[in-house]
């Protein structure tokens, strides 16, 4: 397990599921960190106690990944509270799912804005703050990289975007030693998508491993890619999607 401590890292959407277990990760690793939430202070200060518990420094900033002020404001404002920045995870979005025909156009924006805008004006802001050798992490999704279901257009365009823009931003930050990468799990165990909920049994037979992953295990996949272990992993996709698409 590579050591984060003296790293400060930003999370996005890190107020509960995957992105609180990305936090405390990486807390539990020696980093500084702060998250992102929208909604559900009382979640996100509850995370920031399990940071500082952890013996590191937390913060919890309000932002609406869907304004792209607070986007891009965020970086910054996480930059400046912990002083330095070394780690970006892009974990904030939204699922928007339902027939193509359906989907109304503010459905589209609204994913579109939060689930791809966020990330660039986020990983834009990012460019100008990462310490040399940082780390650009975003969280997209199994249906994204393979065979998605029907209804999933909307929410998998909007995560294939993600490897869209990490592979030449891979390159384009790559002098300074700042790696880019996708981490694309496939059926969490979340409140979003929990594991003994309505949908969970064709999820469940559709892996190999005939089940459902938990937060846990996609957040030791971020904190890898965010050590120093992971230096000479770059514009690339990891999935960790229990063999779904095996």
């Amino acid at each position: 397990m590579s050591s984060l401590t003296g790293k400060t890292a930003l999370v996005t959407g890190g107020s509960r599921g995957i992105g609180a277990a990305i936090a405390l990760r990486l807390a539990q690793q020696g980093a500084d960190v702060a998250i992102t939430y929208v909604h559900g202070e009382a979640a996100a200060l509850d995370v920031v106690a399990k940071i500082e518990s952890a013996g590191q420094r937390g913060f919890a900033i309000k932002a609406d990944a869907a304004d792209p002020g607070d986007a891009a404001g965020a970086v910054e404002r996480a930059a400046d509270d912990l002083g330095r920045l070394d780690i970006l995870v892009n974990n904030a979005g939204i699922g928007v799912l339902g027939p193509i025909g359906d989907l109304a156009l503010a459905d589209v924006d609204r994913v579109l804005d939060i689930n791809v805008r966020a990330v660039f004006l986020a990983s834009q802001a990012a460019a100008g703050r990462l310490a040399d050798g940082g780390r650009i992490i975003s969280t997209g999704s199994a249906l994204a990289r393979f065979a998605g279901g029907p209804g999933g257009t909307l929410y998998a365009m909007s995560k294939a975007a993600l490897a869209g823009m990490s592979k030449p931003l891979a390159r384009e930050l790559a002098g300074r030693g700042i790696t880019v990468n996708v981490v694309h799990p496939g059926a969490i165990d979340t409140d979003m998508n929990p594991a003994d909920g309505p949908f969970a049994d064709p999820q469940r037979s559709a892996t190999a491993l005939a089940r459902f992953g938990s937060a846990d295990e996609v957040a030791s996949l971020v904190a890898y890619l965010a050590g120093e272990d992971a230096g000479f992993i770059t514009g690339a996709e990891l999935v960790a999607d229990g063999g779904y698409g095996a």
